[in-house]
């Protein structure tokens, strides 16, 4: 317990530090702090924006506008570390050492996937499409995705009987919609043994094979248009360039090849710590001077398309969904799991809207003859 003369004195502290984001503890206003608890305080000062998470999962404070909170921290740069420097530089080294994405690591990503079934459905849209919706002329989460896979399409022009592959092809969403208004084939490869079984069951029935499968296995084949959607941030930046040798080895000479990827506005080594070991591991955001030099002499870049104020739309539609759901899943998930998935989607959503993360949709080809006619 600390003691009444230090509450006031970290109180203060912390007030002074959050002042210029008009951020009061225990204020009036819907963004306001209030603290339940002393630790909250420490945390505070010990590991940063991380620490300040992992108080608000413990229910040491609360605020009725998470994401609006972290928001005008984010805009107004309050100067709070991501994690503590300690933390920073112990996962630097450790992603300068060792490859995290590599083959034999790849499953610690599909931890994340393989939540549970309810959980997913009860949080996005009808076709369980995990990543950014395009807004642009939607109203509803289920307009946002479906128009986002049909510019997908458009972008790689797809035509009735072409071959198409999905890098990362998660429940099996972008395939249906793509053989079923487009007419193609499609080979859907992930590492997560839910989505695959799902993704199959799903697609029954379509010119549509799912395979459990790490990309790097994929070779000896050709496609005449590769997509891969909310997949690459879990590559790393070891790993760009087979990512990118990969890619271009399977793409027919005329192809195209579309990359929906978050991206970081600074090359960076490791993710926000507090992502990493609570959401999803190993997992990196690749910088535009990280994707270009990857991709450097082997595609040519068509289009570079980023909406990533979309995602904070996305991430809310997410949050509101998962509290409607949240009744019939908290049997399985427990109270600890709801704040740490509400931090997570919220924080999140604050991330995109003070655009200090984007998202890009990136179009590559082979070289082939002519001007790619760009879609939007």
């Amino acid at each position: 317990m600390i003691q009444p003369f230090r509450r006031k004195r970290l109180k203060n502290a912390i007030e002074q530090v959050l002042a210029p984001a008009g951020i009061a503890i225990d204020g009036t206003q819907p963004h306001d702090v209030r603290v339940l608890d002393d630790r909250f305080y420490d945390a505070f000062f010990t590991d940063g924006f991380s620490g300040i998470r992992d108080a608000y999962v413990e229910g040491w404070w609360e605020t009725d506008r998470l994401d609006d909170t972290t928001y005008r921290v984010l805009s107004t740069r309050v100067p709070l570390e991501f994690a503590s420097r300690l933390t920073l530089a112990a996962n630097v080294l450790a992603a300068r050492v060792m490859n995290l994405q590599s083959t034999r690591r790849a499953n610690q990503a599909r931890a994340h996937y393989d939540l549970s079934d309810e959980l997913f459905a009860g949080m996005l849209d009808r076709r369980k499409i995990y990543s950014c919706g395009y807004w642009r002329s939607a109203s509803t989460l289920d307009d946002a995705q479906e128009a986002k896979l049909d510019l997908i399409c458009r972008k790689l022009q797809l035509q009735p009987g072409m071959r198409v592959l999905d890098i990362g092809c998660g429940w099996g969403g972008l395939a249906h919609f793509a053989a079923e208004r487009y007419g193609v084939s499609v080979v859907g490869v992930t590492v997560s043994r839910d989505q695959a079984r799902l993704a199959s069951e799903t697609c029954a029935g379509l010119p549509i094979v799912i395979r459990l499968a790490d990309y790097r296995t994929l070779r000896g084949e050709q496609f005449d248009a590769i997509a891969s959607v909310g997949m690459f941030e879990h590559v790393g930046y070891k790993n760009y360039r087979r990512f990118f040798e990969i890619a271009t080895a399977l793409l027919k000479p005329e192809g195209l090849f579309l990359l929906h990827t978050i991206g970081a506005n600074t090359s960076v080594k490791v993710l926000d710590p507090w992502l990493d070991r609570n959401i999803f591991p190993n997992a990196h955001l690749p910088s535009a001077r990280q994707i270009t030099e990857a991709a450097e002499g082997l595609l040519v870049l068509e289009d570079w398309h980023n909406f990533g104020a979309d995602y904070d739309r996305t991430l809310m539609a997410w949050y509101n969904n998962f509290e409607r759901a949240w009744p019939s899943l908290r049997a399985r998930h427990g109270e600890r799991f709801r704040r740490m998935w509400i931090c997570y989607l919220l924080t999140c959503a604050a991330l995109f809207r003070a655009r200090v993360t984007q998202l890009w949709q990136i179009v590559f080809s082979a070289g082939r003859e002519g001007i790619y006619a760009v879609i939007r």
